[in-house]
């Protein structure tokens, strides 16, 4: 049995080293004794286990009654689109709805959350109830009213999204005998009344309005869709089919995992690189520089071979600039195109980020229609 001293001089040392950890900004995980329901199981199992522990948790937390707030939802919008009275358009942000099943691990936040996403863990009924709110905070913003003072809400219009370069025409468009949403990642739409939606977490979303022949168009660019060109195939059928010109389109590239939080794999820079002759300004390989790290790296070793270690620089991309490149490509001009640049791996109190939040979070919508 170990001695009263030799006790207190191990917790000495895990105090020393949780100091050493809270100064280079981690935190120790402390190891946790396994519990009958997992004692004796093998780690697929348990990995099982926790898997439906925590999808019970969310299930709970989305039973549980909202905790709303009154404010309205925090919308972003370009200020160089305000002057065109008949486009609605906007990017939603976290705040703002009654979903509360993502704000597990988040103290302090009391306020209901714009989940827009038809997620697991939530319930539809919130869901629906925020996209309305979103929908009215749009046409609020845009000052759209009825002859009663209500705002008429138009269909907010979802694809199923499938990281593509297919582009759709709602209304045009039918997939027969269903009413399946449509599959791809790209909008065109030239009726009023029509407002289009794109969801995200991380994923880059891309508008785009012809202001002469009031055309909008939307587009989901995450790494796939920008490899496949999404942004550069919508803006080209846009030229191609409705004889769109260069002078008349301009662009806005909204809230999305930023060049600073995009670590990728050496694999997709060998993609971009085998599309784009531009793809080595893409990327960054980013160092790190944490003193604590350079002070004592035994403590950050990992069990690998040497040689195989993932230690070292990492590899970054910029999203936002792959798809500002393509809309240049496809004709659009440079100060056309407004580039929000907002991270939400960055910013998880204001963005829903699915990498930030490992995963377990809401989903975004960035929409854009003609008024009725």
């Amino acid at each position: 049995m170990a001695s009263k001293t030799t006790s207190q001089s191990t917790r000495s040392r895990i105090q020393e080293l949780d100091a050493l950890f809270q100064r280079g900004g981690l935190t120790r995980s402390p190891h946790k004794k396994a519990t009958a329901a997992t004692r004796g199981l093998s780690n697929k199992k348990k990995k099982s286990v926790a898997t439906k522990r925590r999808a019970g948790r969310a299930t709970a937390a989305a039973k549980k009654p909202a905790t709303t707030t009154t404010a309205g939802p925090d919308i972003v919008r370009v200020p160089e689109w305000q002057q065109y009275d008949w486009l609605l358009h906007g990017f939603s942000t976290r705040g703002g709805g009654v979903s509360t099943v993502y704000q597990a691990g988040r103290p302090g936040q009391k306020c209901g959350e714009l989940n827009l996403g038809l997620t697991a863990p939530d319930l539809p009924e919130n869901v629906k109830r925020n996209r309305d709110r979103f929908v009215r905070a749009l046409l609020a913003g845009a000052g759209q009213k009825s002859k009663s003072g209500q705002t008429r809400p138009p269909e907010l219009r979802l694809l199923r999204q499938i990281h593509s370069g297919l582009v759709r025409r709602p209304g045009v468009e039918v997939k027969s005998g269903t009413t399946e949403p449509l599959q791809g990642d790209g909008w065109i739409a030239t009726e009023p009344g029509t407002l289009l939606g794109i969801q995200t977490a991380d994923c880059i979303p891309v508008l785009v309005v012809d202001v002469r022949q009031r055309i909008v168009a939307a587009f989901h660019a995450g790494w796939r869709g920008t490899l496949a060109r999404i942004a550069e195939r919508g803006v080209g059928r846009l030229r191609a089919e409705f004889g769109s010109q260069p002078c008349d389109l301009t662009a806005a590239i909204g809230p999305g995992i930023g060049r600073c939080c995009y670590s990728v794999g050496e694999e997709i820079r060998m993609e971009f690189a085998s599309q784009f002759s531009y793809a080595d300004s893409l990327f960054d390989e980013v160092f790190d520089l944490d003193p604590i790290k350079e002070k004592y790296p035994m403590l950050f070793l990992t069990a690998r071979a040497p040689g195989h270690s993932n230690l070292g620089p990492s590899l970054h991309l910029d999203l936002v600039e792959a798809n500002r490149r393509q809309l240049m490509d496809a004709g659009i001009a440079s100060e056309k195109i407004y580039a929000l640049n907002l991270c939400t791996a960055c910013d998880t109190k204001r963005f829903f980020s699915y990498r930030g939040e490992q995963g377990f979070t809401g989903r975004m919508v960035s929409a854009i229609g003609i008024r009725a």
